[in-house]
């Protein structure tokens, strides 16, 4: 195990997307972890004398209409993102694959009705997906958590079918079943190892979308309530002081790109180091 970690690190090093995308995304998660032990200021203290108030000015990037430390809310920001991304492309994980690997294993009518579920789902964005289901459920981080999670479903379901497909056509397959082992075993101790790269390199896209996804919801005021901070909640908070207080929208508008760009320059650039052709083709 640490042989194969420690390979393809080694191809990792050498690959630009891999080095560039982890070193954000480490950065990323960095501050979301710092969020637990300090942040510079409380972002509940509300000072309307301060508010306003320009970068540098006893606040390294300033304060919001509230007089809140922006740079306190982005660090708390990022902790909320992590929280809801992570949940959210866990719950398409513990659903999404057994759904994928049935479907491969089984084909027939429960391979027709899972992909036909599938998408059916696919047929609405992921976007509207969510804000239809939080529109039910109510606002808050538990009910974005639980729309972005459910469109994640279909997402790893489709991915994993496809990849333990061309597994089970491979020998050691056969080999297995002369064995005398049972679909449900193969799938578990054969396949599924078989679709962990597939799987780990869609796990960095989902988040990346994740985070998005939860951005948008608070920025439509159905994801994060206050007085937790989310990005997407500082960009609709923005909106009115833009001409004014520009900075209110560029730091959170900078972070969520940031963050996605590295998230999916690191989720390409590891595609690379774990598929062997890739990698003899660079």
């Amino acid at each position: 195990m640490l042989d194969r970690f420690g390979e393809i690190l080694r191809h990792g090093m050498r690959n630009r997307s891999f080095v560039t995308g982890g070193i954000i995304t480490l950065l990323f998660f960095s501050i979301a972890l710092l969020s637990y032990i300090w942040t510079p200021h409380s972002i509940e203290n509300i000072d309307i004398k301060s508010k306003l108030l320009s970068p540098g000015t006893g606040f390294l990037l300033g304060t919001d209409h509230f007089g809140r430390d922006i740079l306190s809310m982005l660090i708390m920001g990022a902790r909320n993102s992590v929280i809801v991304a992570f949940v959210a492309t866990g719950i398409g994980i513990v659903f999404g694959v057994p759904l994928g690997l049935i479907a491969a294993a089984s084909k027939g009518w429960t391979d027709e009705l899972i992909m036909r579920f599938n998408d059916f789902t696919f047929a609405f964005p992921s976007l509207i997906s969510a804000i239809m289901i939080t529109a039910i459920l109510g606002p808050g981080a538990v009910n974005s958590i639980i729309a972005i999670g459910i469109f994640n479903i279909p997402v790893f379901a489709r991915v994993v079918r496809g990849a333990a497909l061309s597994v089970w056509k491979r020998e050691f397959i056969l080999a297995a079943r002369s064995a005398g082992k049972r679909t449900l075993r193969i799938s578990f101790e054969h396949i599924l190892p078989n679709t962990f790269s597939v799987l780990i390199v869609q796990a960095t896209i989902q988040f990346a979308m994740g985070i998005l996804a939860e951005a948008g919801l608070s920025y439509l005021g159905l994801g994060t309530q206050p007085p937790a901070a989310s990005w997407g909640k500082m960009l609709n908070e923005a909106q009115t002081f833009l001409h004014f207080a520009p900075q209110l929208a560029i730091y959170p508008g900078i972070a969520i790109a940031l963050t996605v760009l590295g998230l999916n320059l690191f989720g390409d650039g590891l595609r690379d180091v774990l598929d062997p052709k890739l990698r003899r083709q660079r």
